[in-house]
């Protein structure tokens, strides 16, 4: 993907200048990423008045895409694009989206009969603007994780490091935007929090733009013929581009319908697996069989993870702003606790890891381990539903439901894609890692639908009848504390078989 080069990198702390320049693209993105994510099942509550199911489809919907449309954008870099391009690309398709999402139109009306008005040209600006967003985080997440790799030549010892600088930076951006996009946008309304992501977003794209020189023709094109070559008397690089914003009209649909995007992730599941099973009978030996199917059995245990952990943007939010005895505190800035606490707490568990030597559980263990802290997050809110008797739910119950899925979060990801360069097949860690975001993308399909549980009749946005709204957030949350525990046990019970079928790699995931 690289052109070589002999020019000494420049060096600050230790580590390439490009690598900061990333790190800032990457904090500004995630900005603008989760500041506009934490605002967006207010915005259609409160403001556009859809029903909590329609929210919660909506949200599992956008962000399913989010997660399955990398595959493609980093399936383009690697053949045609290269990283740079790419990443420019997916920056400028984020600023028109983020820009098209400051357009709030006229807020939703509701009469005495309950009929509700809405502005449908604003709605289908900001669908649109949701497509755009898509297809910029397509061509961007996939693509600069890769450069990051790109700046340290093979058996380079700073790389690692340098990853776990560059994730600070997502966590940073995260932690930021969960604060001050929400505070404006609950404060002095949405178009105020939406267009702060997109500021955000403006600054990433012109971090990455001037630092430039500092990537040292790192992720560049090899097909630079090809690109210049040109089909239909268009360059063939432009071609892509024009290709992919039309694209946006598909994606503008796929959004607002919730069961099309439901079958595409159903029989791009099954293709996959049906796949995984042809490749492993007919083209491995018996390590490597055994180890594709270790693997394929830690991804659906991780899409039972991440379906329970994304409640944070849905159920979570819902309930911190109608149930939750916040005081002046915004509903959506406690999204900002997994950040800081993942800040935190990533030494700490790196440490320990260390620390336990011989005595550091397998991946499966730590996968289980994740499972059974997410189950235990939401059984401390039923905990505090049940303490509050007639009143709001203290604080402190949720706090401790960040502080244990932040737990589970650091037991399973940062091991979650090294397992699947390291367990796949040479010939198909592409594809692999493909099934990868295509298991998160259906986690958060399923997250909706597990959200709409607790769907609550409102009025105005408004939930009216305290008591019988917390009866429904605390049906979901018992639902969810028993099926974490459940399936972290049955991995549990799994893991020595999981860990045979891995012939040794768990000893290197673990070091």
């Amino acid at each position: 993907m690289s052109n070589s080069t002999t020019i000494k990198q420049k060096e600050l702390f230790g580590h390439p200048v490009g690598l900061y320049v990333l790190f800032f693209t990457e904090m500004w993105e995630r900005f603008s990423f989760y500041g506009m994510k934490a605002l967006l099942i207010f915005y259609l509550t409160k403001y556009h008045l859809f029903s909590d199911i329609d929210g919660n489809l909506l949200i599992g919907s956008y962000a399913a895409l989010v997660y399955a449309i990398p595959v493609v954008g980093g399936f383009i870099a690697d053949k045609y694009l290269g990283f740079r391009k790419a990443i420019i690309f997916g920056g400028i398709m984020l600023v028109l989206g983020h820009a098209g999402m400051a357009y709030e139109g006229n807020a939703a009306t509701e009469s005495l009969n309950g009929e509700i008005t809405r502005d449908n040209f604003a709605l289908q600006i900001f669908y649109l603007s949701l497509a755009f967003i898509i297809l910029g985080v397509g061509f961007l997440k996939a693509n600069i994780s890769s450069l990051v790799g790109e700046l340290y030549n093979e058996g380079d010892k700073r790389r690692d490091s340098g990853f776990t600088i560059f994730y600070m930076g997502i966590n940073l951006g995260s932690f930021l935007a969960t604060i001050i996009c929400v505070w404006l946008g609950e404060t002095y309304g949405w178009s105020y929090g939406f267009g702060a992501a997109g500021v955000g977003m403006f600054f990433g794209l012109l971090t990455f733009v001037f630092g430039k020189k500092h990537f040292l023709g790192k992720g560049e094109s090899n097909e630079l013929e090809l690109l210049n070559k040109k089909t239909i008397g268009i360059k063939n690089e432009w071609l892509i581009y024009i290709l992919s914003v039309l694209s946006t009209l598909i994606v503008w649909q796929m959004v607002q319908s919730h069961s099309v995007v439901q079958n595409l992730l159903i029989v791009a599941g099954a293709i996959s697996f049906i796949y995984i099973v042809y490749y492993a009978v007919t083209q491995l030996n018996k390590i490597a069989r055994e180890r594709l199917m270790a693997l394929t059995i830690l991804i659906v245990f991780t899409v039972i993870f991440w379906a329970l952990f994304e409640q944070a943007y849905t159920s979570l939010n819902l309930f911190a702003d109608r149930i939750l005895d916040r005081g002046n505190i915004a509903a959506g800035t406690f999204l900002s606790l997994n950040a800081l606490f993942i800040i935190l707490l990533a030494p700490v568990f790196a440490w320990l890891w260390v620390k336990l030597g011989k005595y550091n559980p397998n991946t499966a263990v730590k996968f289980s381990l994740a499972l059974m802290l997410v189950g235990l997050g939401f059984g401390s809110l039923v905990m505090g539903i049940n303490a509050s008797e007639m009143g709001k739910v203290a604080i402190y119950w949720l706090v401790i439901t960040y502080f244990l899925h932040t737990c589970g979060e650091l037991c399973l990801s940062p091991v979650g894609l090294s397992a699947v360069t390291k367990l796949s097949p040479a010939k198909i860690v592409g594809f692999m890692m493909g099934v990868w975001f295509l298991a998160t993308a259906s986690s958060e399909f399923i997250a909706s639908i597990l959200a709409n549980i607790a769907s609550v009749d409102t009025t105005n946005g408004t939930a009216p009848d305290l008591n019988l709204a917390k009866q429904s957030y605390l049906k979901l949350f018992e639902y969810l504390f028993y099926t974490g525990l459940g399936f972290g046990a049955l991995l549990l019970i799994l893991s020595p078989v999981i860990k045979k079928l891995m012939h040794g790699v768990d000893k290197e995931l673990n070091n």
